[in-house]
């Protein structure tokens, strides 16, 4: 039986020459959970089921698509993403990953402990280092060009339902030295419906080690105000050699409310959910883009298909996957290819 190995508490990722690889990056595997949470998906777990399917399909001619139940792994929840391990590679092509703390995005929910060790499973199985954090982060809040730099917002990191005994400074450095970068893009917050406290997953994603796609929507849109903060803050931002970033504007799709029970969002109710073309995920050749029946889908597949070049754009239906509050780039976490 494989022993989990864990890397030296006196070492950081970054010191053993590790970094997280940009999403465009040989990827050997993305990890899934199917949509097994009735209470996350109230009235439409056999559509959003379906959904899931659909982007698995989807990304199976691109790379290995690995269910956590395939492994015999628990979990409370299908948000791998936020809860599974962050894989870094060192000079040598070798894999290491990081276990950070998941408590339910801020305490929100019950206790998330099966969630919660999903990375030590993953690793030992693997036989995959890990180091394992009292740092309070989830994959969906950061986003990495590959080259020094990582992208996050100010209303997830600098929460205080996530690590309130931290410093700004402090969270900083804990971030370089995990991720192996030197340079942090702050934007400001996250949309309406976002029970993440703004995920950066959301709003805006690396393309290319110079280049991000941002959601701007229209004036009069319920997410305009902040969004608008966030694209400001994109112009502002520099690259590790202080060199812009090219942005290139995301539509929104108009606001999809839904009728909630009573047990979510307080007296439930209709309320928004947080659907964004900004919640793709990049496997190897080709874009899995989350689409929500709406004139703006073909406009921002286009985008995204001019945004990169030479990757196929493949649009996938998500209307009933964001009631969960999330879809596709929520849904999974990709694990990098070993090897130079």
């Amino acid at each position: 039986m494989t022993t989990l190995k864990t890397m030296p508490t006196n070492s950081t990722a970054q010191s053993l020459g590790y970094r997280m690889p940009a999403e465009w990056e040989p990827i050997e595997a993305v990890w899934v959970v199917t949509p097994h949470n009735a209470e996350t998906w109230p009235g439409c777990m056999g559509e959003a089921r379906w959904e899931h399917e659909m982007f698995c399909h989807a990304i199976r001619p691109y790379a290995d698509v690995r269910e956590a139940s395939h492994f015999d792994i628990p979990t409370n929840d299908s948000w791998i993403r936020d809860f599974g391990p962050i894989f870094v590679k060192n000079t040598k092509g070798e894999l290491a990953a990081h276990d950070f703390v998941f408590n339910g995005w801020g305490g929100k929910y019950e206790t998330r402990d099966l969630d919660d060790a999903v990375p030590q499973h993953i690793a030992k199985h693997f036989d995959i280092p890990l180091w394992n954090h009292t740092l309070v982060l989830e994959g969906g809040s950061i986003d990495v060009n590959g080259e020094g730099v990582v992208m996050t917002t100010e209303q997830c990191l600098l929460n205080k339902n996530r690590n309130p005994h931290l410093t700004r400074e402090q969270i900083v450095s804990e971030l370089h030295n995990a991720l192996g970068t030197s340079h942090v893009v702050w934007l400001p917050g996250g949309i309406i419906g976002d029970d993440t406290d703004g995920h950066i997953d959301d709003i805006a994603r690396f393309v290319a080690p110079h280049r991000i796609v941002a959601v701007r929507p229209s004036p009069g849109h319920h997410d305009y105000d902040l969004l608008e903060k966030n694209w400001q803050a994109l112009q502002q931002a520099r690259d590790v050699d202080g060199k812009p970033f090219d942005v290139i504007a995301l539509p929104a799709p108009e606001p999809i409310m839904y009728n909630f029970p009573p047990d979510r969002f307080g007296p439930g109710g209709v309320n928004p959910v947080p659907a964004s073309y900004a919640n793709f995920l990049i496997v190897n050749e080709a874009v899995i883009v989350p689409t929500f029946r709406q004139k703006t889908d073909e406009e921002a597949l286009s985008i995204l298909e001019r945004a990169m070049p030479g990757k196929k754009i493949i649009g996938v239906p998500a209307k009933h996957l964001v009631v969960g509050l999330g879809s596709v780039h929520c849904l999974t976490m990709q694990q990098p290819r070993a090897g130079n």
